[in-house]
């Protein structure tokens, strides 16, 4: 018995044994390092997770992660960058990973759209680009992001504005046909500030401010990440079209950089061709010269990962100078000479920047991270105003005692036919401050936590150079003309925990933020804008600057939290929720949602989409705007007002208040990734703003139907007309978003990259909010919001736009195209004043006979070509062309019109559409690594 009860207690133990030993064997905690294939460096941020079970880990500053595995589960790390590493496990506890570069420009991991980490882009619920900055902005002439980005994402749209005052001198840029002001711009995942720079004359986007990406170097940013999808509920106001999110660089002990040249050399409309015409400036044969200097380093700081990563920029371009040339009307695109504006082209900027990124981790806890970012950039521009006529308007030209006019040699100039002209420069000087510093963290048991606090600062101080306030005669010819001033303090605490147990996976993500903003317009010197004789035109010439009566210091502040969940209810079906409430000191309570849902119908081919509302509050700079301008409409010269929405003179022409831009949003789409090289996306979408702030039309000083209390205000200021910010109308864009992705490496060192963006996008004018006190006439209906404001909301984005970018590489060498179109876009013109409903301008043959003044501007596709050659193992030299057959848009008249086709706000035949007028463009880089 005592021997059989012996036995017993040896099988029993032999059985815990095997027990035990099984599920050690089935459950073990794996450890390892990550590190990138060929530099050797950690990968700091690397994700991994078990296909199974949807286990997931980061690795930390070290490269180093831990996660909870057994024998065949399948582990995936994605890094963006670098190609996907996955591997059946066996017995190891213990595994280095060493992951190899991508040739990937779109990469695979992506931190906007889910709160998640470790969110491969193709699963995600909502559509996600990611753009590597470095490898997009070496083969091309483009150093600014705006333009980086019109040829790399399907629907985000940009123009470089020309003869539009202070849109000259920033980028604004937009998704999805909307305003630049209804994308939030993030940088390293905070909010970023706006410009104090809002749009109000000769550009797309009239009416909104937005971010200004000039301001940030481009050697600082690793990536940029484009969401899509409406995303107020998870990120906040601004965000109804999407989401930019600009990653910067972490690297360490190694010093990258970039030296390049372009110019612009463009024989058909570059007035260096009819120099001996003496009509128009001139440069040279190639101009728009630009010289770009990237550069960037990092220092490790501390044993834990910790580090700091400081990067600059340069950036200098010449002046451009385009007229049509030909100005024989017989022929299709000859056109008169241009009076109005002769000197017509881009400005001319010296862009200096600095920024840094830094992280250093705990000393006893790596997780725990003190972390900062920012910099400062400085912009200095110089861009022509509008031609000044001794003919036509003698009273702003500067007299002598006798009354004659004086000629003042390097400013005034004789033209052909005798004419005296001179052309004012609109000059700007542009600081951009940021700051963002915080602790993030995470517990024992795996809470996540951020805490940050983050300012921004820009101001925009405007100058008139090579100018005359006539009534004080020809002595002053440079002018301080004031300017403004944004600022916003943002301060945020996230959290967040993911739940491996709940269903295939639960994550919770919640948070609060404080924001305060501030918008200043300070006034310029008294010379820029007061009259010192009543038979000379008031203030200096180009730009008059801002008065007393226009200055400004607003505030205002905003409290919001949210709560974001996001569930695996199966492995292949996923559900993310979002609320988000706000409450505005000046605008009141908010609330909106968001439900977004992907499946994966089979391994290869996800299915997804959202529903969501969102919000945006008028800006400050849009409440509080003011200023008195020179505008030119039909060749008529005159001064307008933009009058504060709060203003007498706002309340006296019956324009109602500003209230909040609300949207509904929804988008369906799928991914599909046939085989590893090819991936597809295809996304439809749905976007309804109501109360879209925009600026109204001009109410006229002499309008009888007016309120008298308004109409004489304007006769005071000396302006004739007058124009309001208003939440004027509704829209609805629908669209599709495409894009195909084909990276493939061959046998030999070769490969060959293939990428299609595609954006087919259709924008309607659904109501139009007329004010009750403008409402009583169809003239005033016309007023407030006339046919040609309506056609430059519309034309906010083409109705289609594609991009195809091909690239060879063989060993050292690599050849690449870039294939851009631009679909048709429509404007008009002022027309001739006859009727307010539908401007129409008389015909050349006869005055009589009058047609619309509507300008087409029809499909145009754009060819670049690019080479890069390995010197060595540290520099590379890049050289192309960009823009190869010299294509421009569509010269801007009425046909049938030609002397009435300088009837526009550029006053010239190149309106800011499609790919810009300037043609042409050569470069050369050197890229360095050390």
């Amino acid at each position: 018995m005592i021997n059989q009860i012996n036995y017993m207690k040896k099988l029993l133990f032999i059985a815990m044994l095997f027990v035990l030993g099984n599920a050690a064997f089935a459950q073990v905690t794996l450890t390892g390092k990550i590190t990138d294939g060929i530099k050797g460096t950690p990968l700091v941020g690397a994700n991994v997770f078990i296909k199974a079970t949807g286990a997931r880990a980061v690795a930390n500053a070290d490269g180093v992660f831990s996660i909870t595995a057994k024998p065949g589960d399948v582990l995936i790390v994605t890094n963006v960058g670098h190609k996907e590493f996955s591997i059946t496990l066996g017995n190891e506890q213990t595994l280095d990973i060493q992951m190899e570069p991508s040739l990937v420009e779109i990469g695979q991991v992506v931190v906007l759209g889910s709160r998640r980490t470790g969110r491969v882009k193709s699963e995600t619920a909502v559509p996600v680009d990611v753009v590597n900055i470095s490898t997009a902005s070496l083969p091309t002439a483009r150093t600014d992001i705006g333009a980086i980005l019109n040829y790399s994402a399907p629907s985000f749209n940009y123009n470089k504005q020309s003869g539009s005052d202070g849109a000259d001198h920033v980028d604004l840029a937009s998704l999805r046909g909307l305003g630049p002001d209804q994308t939030l711009v993030l940088l390293n995942g905070k909010r970023r500030h706006q410009t104090a720079f809002v749009a109000v004359f000769g550009t797309r986007g009239r009416g909104n401010s937005g971010t200004d990406f000039g301001a940030i170097p481009a050697a600082a940013i690793d990536r940029i990440e484009i969401l899509r999808d409406g995303a107020s509920a998870q990120y906040g106001s601004d965000a109804i079209a999407g989401v930019i999110n600009l990653i910067l660089k972490k690297d360490t002990k190694k010093l990258t950089g970039n030296i390049g040249y372009s110019g612009y050399m463009d024989g058909k409309y570059n007035t260096w061709e009819a120099r001996l015409k003496n009509e128009y400036p001139y440069h040279g044969r190639l101009d728009g010269n630009a010289v770009n200097v990237g550069l960037n380093y990092g220092l490790p700081i501390g044993k834990n990962g910790g580090f700091i990563n400081l990067s600059g920029q340069l950036i200098s371009n010449g002046k451009t100078f385009r007229q049509a040339l030909n100005n024989n009307l017989e022929d299709e695109d000859g056109l008169p000479v241009n009076p109005y504006r002769r000197a017509n082209g881009d400005a001319s900027l010296n862009n200096t920047g600095v920024f840094m990124n830094m992280e250093i981790p705990g000393a006893k806890h790596k997780n725990n991270i003190f972390y900062a970012f920012g910099g400062y950039n400085f912009k200095k521009s110089d861009a022509y105003a509008f031609t000044r006529s001794l003919e036509s308007r003698p009273e702003r030209f500067p007299d002598d005692a006798n009354g004659n006019m004086i000629l003042v040699p390097g400013i005034m100039r004789q033209v052909a036919g005798g004419d005296v002209v001179y052309d004012p420069h609109i000059q700007t000087h542009i600081g951009d401050l940021s700051f963002a510093t915080g602790f993030k963290g995470e517990t024992e048991n795996k809470f996540s936590w951020d805490f940050s606090n983050t300012v921004g600062n820009n101001d925009f101080h405007y100058y008139g150079d090579k100018t005359f306030n006539a009534g004080l005669g020809s002595t002053q010819t440079h002018f301080d003309d004031g300017g403004f001033n944004f600022f916003q303090n943002t301060t945020n605490a996230n959290f967040g925990k993911e739940f491996s147990n709940v269903a295939s996976g639960f994550n919770l993500a919640f948070g609060a933020e404080y924001r305060f903003e501030r918008y200043q317009i300070y006034k310029g010197e008294a010379a820029s804008y007061q009259n010192y004789n009543p038979d000379k035109a008031t203030g200096a010439q180009g730009f008059p600057g801002f008065q007393a009566v226009d200055e400004i210091d607003a505030n205002r502040n905003v409290v919001g939290a949210y709560i974001d969940a996001e569930i695996d209810l199966t492995k292949d079906f996923l559900v993310d929720a979002a609320v988000r409430i706000e409450n505005y000191s000046d605008f009141g309570f908010t609330s909106n949602y968001k439900l977004a849902a992907r499946y994966k119908i089979t391994p290869k081919l996800n299915v997804r989409g959202s529903v969501s509302t969102g919000f945006r509050a008028p800006s400050l700079a849009q409440i509080n705007f003011s200023n008195t301008f020179t505008n030119v409409q039909g060749g008529v010269v005159s001064e307008s007002k933009i009058a504060p929405n709060k203003s007498a003179i706002a309340k006296a022409a019956g324009i109602d208040e500003l209230s909040q831009e609300k949207s509904v949003n929804g988008s369906l789409g799928f991914t599909y990734k046939p085989i590893s090289e090819l991936t597809f996306t295809v996304d439809g979408y749905y976007v309804q703003v109501k109360d879209r702030v925009v600026l109204s039309g001009y109410f006229s000083a002499e309008d009888a139907s007016l309120d008298p209390t308004f109409t004489n205000t304007l006769k005071q200021l000396n302006v004739s007309n007058a124009q309001f910010f208003a939440n004027a109308v509704n829209t609805t864009n629908k669209g599709i978003d495409v894009v195909v992705e084909y990276n493939k490496a061959l046998r030999k060192k070769q490969y060959i990259k293939a990428l299609f963006t595609g954006n087919f996008q259709d924008m309607t004018i659904d109501k139009v909010n007329v004010p009750e006190k403008l409402n009583t006439t169809d003239e005033l209906r016309a007023t407030f919001l006339s046919e040609r404001e309506k056609y430059f909301i519309l034309a906010s984005a083409p109705n289609t736009k594609f991009s195809f970018n091909l690239e060879y590489g063989i060993n050292k060498f690599a050849i690449g195209t870039r294939l851009t179109y631009f679909g048709k876009v429509t404007l008009l013109g002022y027309g001739d004043f006859s009727t307010p409903f539908f401007p129409v301008v008389p015909t050349d043959a006869d005055e009589t006979v009058t047609v619309k003044d509507q300008y087409d501007y029809n499909g145009k596709l754009v060819t670049d070509i690019y080479t890069s050659y390995k010197l060595s193992k540290n520099f590379s030299l890049f050289a192309g062309v960009d823009n190869l057959f010299n294509i421009h848009p569509d010269l801007s008249f009425a046909p049938g019109a030609k002397g009435w086709a300088f009837n526009n706000e550029p006053a010239g035949p190149f309106d800011a559409v499609q790919m810009g007028g300037n043609g042409l463009r050569i470069f050369t880089r050197i890229a360095f690594t050390f």
